[in-house]
């Protein structure tokens, strides 16, 4: 199978949600998993605290854990392992190479309990080369609705695209949601940027998205506020937010947008960081 789900362990409860997201995504979309534990060479084999594991021993036992999980929870899944070793961002990131979406935890064992995302999730979004998939918890509740940020960017029908997959997949609606952050009539201030798009952009863009794929329930929003809390208000009842990793709003050397990286910290469910196509 040529596409497959990576996703990154560590033995964090945050790594157990976000092995849960990847293999409930990988068995959904027929798609295989490969379960990736990233070793940092300056980690001692022989730990002083008289654990008489070695490093290397301790890493293929969350590795078999891990698998094991996986198969429980989805039987059929082809599933993989690999201990890698290196820099856990550089190394995923090369991972996210071959891999159709990369899933990592908000937060790992190295982090500070307060953070709600780690220093990976910060350093890998918007760098990957396919989709990033940080989740924060395990799922209690379905709500049936896939949230897409929408701001007439380039990146926006690479977002739709994606987002209208994952819907797809879940038997959901996708709701795409743009944020206008000022009144209708207010003047653009020149030099800022292409000006935002109005309701009526919004509805031509879903148009095509619905002749293409006519049994997929798709529907649009214009909502007063800045993007930001506005979609994390959204995350509230949606299974999953896909954002551009970068829209209209931000410098053109920036990889990750303000906004992407807001809502990266203030949302209630997983969230898909979609790289912009010139990347």
């Amino acid at each position: 199978m040529s596409r497959f789900v990576v996703v990154g362990v560590d033995g964090s409860k945050a790594a157990a949600a976000a092995l849960d997201w990847a293999v409930d995504d990988a068995a959904r979309r027929g798609l295989a998993l490969r379960v990736v534990l990233v070793r940092q060479p300056w980690a001692a084999e022989h730990p002083r605290s008289g654990d008489h594991e070695s490093r290397t021993e301790q890493c293929h036992r969350l590795l078999d854990a891990a698998a094991d999980r996986a198969r429980a929870r989805s039987p059929g899944l082809e599933t993989t392992t690999a201990l890698v070793t290196g820099a856990v961002i550089e190394r995923l990131r090369t991972e996210s190479e071959t891999a159709d979406t990369v899933v990592i935890g908000s937060r790992g064992l190295g982090g500070f309990a307060g953070l709600v995302l780690g220093s990976a999730g910060l350093g890998l979004a918007g760098h990957t080369h396919g989709p990033l998939v940080i989740v924060r918890g395990p799922a209690h509740t379905s709500y049936g609705e896939v949230v897409v940020g929408f701001d007439g960017s380039s990146g926006s029908d690479a977002a739709i695209a994606y987002a209208l997959e994952q819907a797809r997949a879940r038997g959901a609606r996708l709701h795409a949601i743009y944020g206008r952050p000022y009144p209708i009539t207010a003047p653009h201030p020149a030099g800022f940027g292409p000006l935002p798009p109005d309701a009526l952009d919004l509805e031509e863009r879903l148009s095509s998205w619905r002749e293409r794929y006519p049994e997929a329930e798709v529907v649009g929003s214009v909502v007063p506020g800045h993007p930001a809390p506005v979609l994390a208000d959204a995350s509230r009842s949606a299974d999953l937010v896909v954002l551009g990793s970068r829209g209209l709003g931000g410098l053109a050397a920036a990889v990750l947008g303000s906004v992407s990286h807001a809502v990266l910290h203030r949302a209630h469910c997983p969230i898909a960081v979609i790289p912009t196509p010139d990347r």
